[in-house]
């Protein structure tokens, strides 16, 4: 799913940007170059919109750039931001996908036995390995 949001950016007096979407409250980022502020941009909004779907939350709707109006005082100018929604999730999605691994037969028939969830397993294992120790 591809979507389009404007963004307010504003440039920061010890240099940078910060970046606002008003259509995704508490969605704000910044960089310290506009490239870089432009690339903070799509990852902010890709997550936060990410978030909104898989807690089955509804996607704003994204306002016309037309109607945004940046705030006059800090010098602000609206983009447009395009988002892949789809390939951000790919990446950082908690979508679960299907993996088929090998064990060896005696170790799947006392584990079977011993009623051990292997996903969860190789889950938990996986995280340890990675010193992923905070996303669930």
């Amino acid at each position: 799913m591809k979507l389009i949001y404007p963004a307010c950016f504003y440039p920061c007096e010890e240099g940078g940007y910060t970046v606002i979407f008003p259509d995704l409250p508490g969605c704000i980022t910044e960089g310290d170059t506009l490239s870089e502020a432009v690339d903070m941009a799509i990852d902010a909004a890709s997550g936060w919109l990410l978030d909104s779907v898989e807690e089955n939350k509804q996607i704003p709707k994204a306002s016309d750039i037309k109607r945004v109006v940046p705030d006059e005082y800090k010098n602000g100018f609206v983009s447009l931001i395009s988002i892949d929604l789809d390939e951000y999730a790919k990446k950082y999605g908690n979508k679960a996908i299907k993996k088929t691994l090998t064990v060896p037969q005696w170790l799947n028939t006392i584990a079977e036995r011993e009623g051990i969830n292997f996903s969860n397993v190789l889950q938990t294992a996986l995280k340890e390995k990675l010193g992923i120790h905070n996303r669930p």
